[in-house]
């Protein structure tokens, strides 16, 4: 039996809440505070929860479901159904966001040139543009068992656990979830697939989209930051 689909921070298990102020003191980029920003891959609206305190936020998810969460979370946001390699909100932001490593999951080199286009179309002048990547072929370990995450409640207990393997150019995370409640036990799983790409495939994407680019080796956990910005507008 297959689990829902989950968010798609499911594969990180970080906890810690961005920090908006922090992106514009540590690369001195020109973001106006306040300004406009969108989330992609916002999936239930956990970073909007926090980015709303700077921002005036969007969010923009492929999953339907993750949405209608987002949605009870922030009532008052502006929320998109749509896929993060092929949209058009019709608009522009000063910042945009993809966070969590999501960007993963578009799985291929073209589809991580055409989300990044698409990211950048929807760039104010001098907006910035900040991608969290998923590990790169040399840093994913496909031997690595993933952390067991225990839930223990009165009327529910779950374990999930996971293993992982590469296939091609994609790391693939097997879950398995066991949930016990009252007289039931199910046996529940998802996999998720997501693109392994090299610095050099981030920073050409970048390129191609007519951004100036930065890497922060560091980022928010020790994945890095890929910092996109688009040029000024021109009388």
């Amino acid at each position: 039996m297959r689990a829902p689909s989950c968010t798609t921070s499911s594969t990180t298990g970080r906890t810690i809440a961005p920090r908006p102020r922090g992106f514009a003191n540590s690369w001195r980029l020109a973001i106006r505070t306040p300004g406009t920003l969108l989330d992609v891959a916002c999936g239930t609206g956990s970073h909007l929860v926090h980015l709303r305190d700077w921002y005036a936020v969007e969010g923009l998810d492929l999953n339907a479901d993750l949405l209608k969460v987002a949605a009870r979370r922030l009532p008052e946001v502006t929320l998109h159904e749509a896929d993060m390699r092929d949209f058009d909100l019709g608009r522009t932001f000063d910042v945009v966001t993809c966070l969590f490593s999501s960007i993963g999951y578009v799985e291929t080199t073209g589809g991580l040139s055409r989300a990044v286009e698409a990211m950048a179309r929807h760039l104010a002048p001098s907006g910035v543009l900040i991608v969290e990547p998923w590990l790169s072929p040399n840093t994913f370990d496909a031997g690595r068992l993933g952390r067991l995450i225990v839930v223990e409640r009165s009327d529910l207990q779950a374990v999930r656990m996971n293993g992982s393997r590469v296939k091609g150019n994609l790391s693939i995370m097997d879950y398995h979830y066991l949930v016990t409640r009252p007289g039931q036990v199910e046996h529940l799983t998802e996999s998720h697939s997501l693109g392994l790409f090299t610095d050099d495939e981030y920073r050409s994407a970048f390129e191609h989209a007519g951004l100036s680019v930065e890497h922060d080796a560091d980022g928010l956990m020790g994945r890095g930051l890929w910092i996109g910005q688009r040029g000024r507008a021109t009388a």
